[in-house]
C-alpha cells in the first residue's frame, strides 16, 4: 500500500471511516502524558480527540515515552495520527484520532519532555507508565535504593523516571513562578491519585525537604480509575484497518465498545470537560475503584489463570467454557458482598455489562497477556476481598480457587507463556506447592489474623486442582458451592 495515513492524506479516507472534526493546527497542548502505549490510545486519548471537537482546543496531547521508541516511530511519520478500532463481535468502527499533537522519547531527548512539563501551557500531566514505575519497596513508600532513582537524584537534568521528570519539571516551574500541574494517574493500581503523591513527595523531599512539603501541600494528584478492554495489536489488525481505510496505519488501536473513566475533581488549574462525554467526575473514586478491581480485574485473573490451565488462548474462549462462566459467577457473588453499599455502586448490572464484554469474540485478549505480574495483582484483586469475607464469617470458595489457579498456572507453564516480577524466587515453591511461602513471599495477607484460614483453603484448591486436574477441580468447586 503506497500511501501512508498522515495530515497529508485525511482526505483520502473512505466516509465510513471518521476523521478528526476540527483544525489540528488551531489547537494546542495543555496535556502532557507520560507512558502513549496502546491503552492510552484507546482511552484518554479518545477522550481528548472529542473535546477538541467540542472546541476544548487547549487540550491536546503532547505524548512521552520513557522507554522505547517505537510508538513514536510508528506514529511521527503520520502527523500523530493512529485509527481507533471500536469492535464488537461482528462490527467493527473506524475512527482516526487526531489528540497527539506530538511524541517524545525521554532517552533521547530528556530536555524535550523536561521543557514541555515546565512549560505554563500545560495544565495536566496524565500516567499510564504501569505499576511497576512507581518504584516503590514493600512499604509503598519510594524504593530510594532502586538504580534509575539513585541516578536521578545524582542527575537531575537527564532523567530516567517519571520521578525524575515530574520532579524536575515542577522546581523549574516553580523557580519560574508558575503554578504546579496536576498530576492525574490513569494506572490500574489501588489509590493511584494517592500512590503517586506519596513517591512525588518522596522523590522531592530527598532534593529539598521544603519543597517535598510544596509538592504535598500544593501539587493536586486525584485519583481515577479507567476501564477499557485494549488487546494487543496483531499483524492481521494492522492489514484490515489499512485496508478498510485505504491508507498504512503502522499502528492502529483495537477496542471494544464499552469504556469507563471516574476522576475526582481536583484540577487547580483547569481541566477539559471531560463530562459531555461520559467521564464521572466524583469527590471520591475509592468504591468505582474497588468495583472494578474485584469484579472486572478479579474476574480476569480467574479467567486468565484458568484458561492458562486448560488451554483457552482467549478471554472470549474461555468464557464460551460452562464451568469456567460459572466459576466466574460465583466469585463475582463473593465479591460482590464486600463492597459498599452506599457509595452509588449498580454491581448486579455491571457484572452483566462484563460478562457481555468478556464473551466478545472479536477482541482476543490473550488470557497469557492478562496473566502477567500476579504477584502485585492478586493482593488487591483477590486476597483482600477474600480476607474481608473471612473477617465476615462468610466463604472464600471461589476467590481462594483463583489464588490456587494462579499458582497452579505458575508451575504448568511452559517457556515465556506469562511472567512475574518473582518468577525466580516463586518458580521452585510453586513447582513444589509450597503456599505458605509463596505468602511469605508475595506479602499476601501479611499481619492479618485471617492468613492461615486465606492459605488453608488455597492449599485445598491446590491439591485439588494438581490431583484431580483444573476442570474436575471446577466441578467439584461446583458441586461443593451447590451443598
Amino acid at each position: 500500500m503506497a500511501n501512508r495515513l498522515s495530515a497529508g492524506t485525511l482526505g483520502q479516507l473512505p466516509p465510513t471511516v471518521g476523521a478528526p472534526r476540527y483544525d489540528r493546527a488551531a489547537v494546542t497542548p495543555g496535556i502532557v502524558h507520560l507512558g502513549v502505549g496502546a491503552f492510552h490510545r484507546a482511552h484518554q486519548a479518545a477522550f481528548i480527540d472529542q473535546c477538541l471537537a467540542d472546541g476544548q482546543s487547549g487540550w491536546a496531547i503532547i505524548g512521552a515515552s520513557l522507554r522505547s521508541p517505537d510508538t513514536r516511530d510508528a506514529l511521527a511519520p503520520q502527523d500523530g495520527l493512529y485509527t481507533l478500532a471500536v469492535r464488537d463481535s461482528d462490527t467493527e468502527r473506524l475512527d482516526v484520532i487526531g489528540s497527539i499533537q506530538s511524541l517524545i522519547v525521554s532517552p533521547e531527548s530528556p530536555e524535550a519532555l523536561l521543557a514541555a512539563l515546565a512549560a505554563p501551557s500545560t495544565r495536566i500531566v496524565t500516567l499510564t507508565v504501569t505499576e511497576k514505575a512507581y518504584l516503590r519497596n514493600g512499604d509503598g513508600a519510594l524504593d530510594l535504593a532502586h538504580p534509575d532513582i539513585v541516578a536521578d537524584l545524582a542527575d537531575r537534568t537527564c532523567p530516567r523516571t517519571m520521578h525524575g521528570f515530574i520532579v524536575e519539571a515542577l522546581l523549574r516551574r516553580r523557580a519560574a513562578g508558575v503554578a504546579p500541574f496536576t498530576v492525574l494517574s490513569c494506572d490500574n493500581l489501588p489509590a493511584n491519585g494517592r500512590t503517586a503523591k506519596r513517591v512525588l513527595v518522596d522523590f522531592a523531599t530527598r532534593i529539598d525537604p521544603e519543597f517535598g512539603r510544596f509538592v504535598d501541600e500544593h501539587v493536586a494528584c486525584p485519583s481515577s480509575m479507567v476501564d477499557r478492554i485494549v488487546p494487543a495489536t496483531t499483524d492481521d489488525d494492522r492489514a484490515r484497518v489499512s485496508a478498510s481505510l485505504g491508507l498504512e496505519d503502522a499502528w492502529p488501536v483495537v477496542t471494544e465498545p464499552f469504556r469507563q473513566w471516574v476522576i475526582e475533581d481536583d484540577f487547580p488549574l483547569g481541566r477539559p470537560d471531560w463530562e459531555k462525554f461520559g467521564v464521572t467526575m466524583v469527590a471520591d473514586v475509592t468504591p468505582f475503584e474497588e468495583m472494578k478491581l474485584r469484579l472486572l480485574n478479579g474476574a480476569h485473573s480467574g479467567i486468565a489463570y484458568l484458561g492458562q490451565l486448560l488451554g483457552h488462548a482467549t478471554v472470549a474462549d474461555a468464557m464460551a467454557s460452562p464451568a469456567i462462566a460459572r466459576f466466574v459467577a460465583g466469585l463475582w457473588r463473593e465479591a460482590i458482598e464486600t463492597l459498599p453499599r452506599d457509595a452509588g455502586l449498580d454491581p448486579v448490572p455491571y457484572t452483566g455489562e462484563l460478562a457481555r464484554r468478556f464473551s466478545n469474540t472479536a477482541l482476543r485478549h490473550r488470557t497469557a497477556q492478562i496473566a502477567n505480574d500476579g504477584s502485585q495483582k492478586l493482593p488487591q484483586r483477590i486476597v483482600a476481598p477474600a480476607l474481608e469475607r473471612l473477617a465476615q464469617g462468610r466463604g472464600i470458595a471461589h476467590l481462594a480457587f483463583a489464588a490456587a489457579a494462579w499458582i497452579a498456572a505458575l508451575a504448568a507453564r511452559s517457556g515465556d507463556t506469562f511472567t512475574d516480577p518473582l518468577d525466580s524466587q516463586l518458580a521452585a515453591p510453586a513447582a513444589n506447592r509450597a503456599v505458605g511461602e509463596i505468602f511469605d513471599l508475595t506479602g499476601f495477607a501479611r499481619g492479618n489474623e485471617h492468613r492461615q484460614a486465606l492459605q488453608a483453603q488455597v492449599e485445598h484448591w491446590l491439591k485439588t486442582i494438581h490431583a484431580e486436574g483444573a476442570e474436575a477441580a471446577l466441578a467439584i468447586l461446583d458441586r461443593e458451592f451447590a451443598q
